[in-house]
C-alpha cells in the first residue's frame, strides 16, 4: 500500500509530504492547500481533517475511494498516530474493513483520535459558560455547540444551563407555577423571557426619551 500511496502523490505533481501546508495545481489551476502532516494530537485533528475533506473535493472528486483514504494515510504520521495508521492499512490489505467514502473513512479518524479527550475540553468549556451581555439566543446557540460532545445529559444538563444564565432570568423561570420539563423547554422559555424583558427595556428607554424631550421644550414668556 506504501507504494500504492507514492504513486498516488507523484501523480498529483510529485510533491513530496511535509510538516508544512505545500500547495497542488493538479486537476484544476486552482490552487489548494495540503494539509499539515497529522501525528495524533487530539486538538488538531478537526483542522486536519477539514483540510483534507477540501483538498479531496477540489483536487481527488474522480479518483476512487481507496486511493483517496490512501491519500490520507499519507499525511498521518508520527506519535500515537503511527500504530493506528499502521493497522489500518493492515486491515484495508486483508479485507477486514472496507470504507463506502471518504466521508465515512474521516468520520472514524476523528473518532478515534477525539473521542474522551474531547468530551473532557467540551464539559469543561460548558462548566464555564456564562451567559453575561449576550442575548438569551446567542448563550442558548453556544451553549448547544458546547453540550453535543460535552457528555452531559438530563438533569446535569439543565442545572449547568440555569448556572449559565444570567440571574434574573433564572429566578423568573424557578418562580413559575409549572418548571420547564425538559432541556428544550428550558431554552425556549429563556429566550421568551429574555426577548421580553429586552423589548420592555427598549419600550422604557423610548418613553424616558420621549419625556425628556418634552420636558426639555423652551418655554416662551408672555411679553
Amino acid at each position: 500500500m506504501q507504494a500504492q500511496i507514492q504513486a498516488l502523490l507523484a501523480a498529483q505533481g510529485g510533491a513530496g509530504v511535509g510538516g508544512e501546508a505545500t500547495r497542488s495545481n493538479v486537476g484544476s489551476h486552482m490552487e489548494v492547500a495540503k494539509p499539515a502532516i497529522f501525528n495524533g494530537e487530539a486538538g488538531k485533528v478537526g483542522g486536519f481533517i477539514t483540510a483534507c475533506r477540501l483538498f479531496l473535493r477540489m483536487k481527488l472528486r474522480g479518483a476512487t475511494v481507496e486511493e483517496q483514504v490512501q491519500w490520507v494515510l499519507s499525511y498521518v504520521q508520527g506519535g500515537s498516530a503511527d500504530v493506528w495508521k499502521e493497522n489500518v492499512m493492515e486491515e484495508l490489505e486483508s479485507g477486514e474493513i472496507e470504507y463506502e467514502s471518504a466521508e465515512e473513512f474521516l468520520t472514524s479518524l476523528k473518532k478515534e483520535f477525539r473521542g474522551g479527550e474531547e468530551e473532557s475540553m467540551k464539559a469543561a468549556e460548558l462548566r464555564k459558560m456564562e451567559q453575561g451581555g449576550r442575548t438569551m439566543e446567542e448563550f442558548v446557540q453556544e451553549f448547544k455547540q458546547a453540550a453535543r460532545r460535552s457528555g452531559y445529559e438530563g438533569r446535569p444538563l439543565v442545572e449547568e444551563f440555569k448556572r449559565g444564565m444570567n440571574g434574573g432570568i433564572r429566578r423568573k423561570l424557578m418562580e413559575a407555577e409549572n418548571l420547564p420539563a425538559s432541556i428544550e423547554q428550558w431554552y425556549r422559555r429563556a429566550m421568551a423571557l429574555d426577548r421580553n424583558w429586552r423589548e420592555s427595556k427598549r419600550e422604557e428607554e423610548r418613553l424616558r426619551g420621549k419625556k425628556e424631550t418634552v420636558g426639555g421644550a423652551p418655554k416662551h414668556r408672555d411679553k
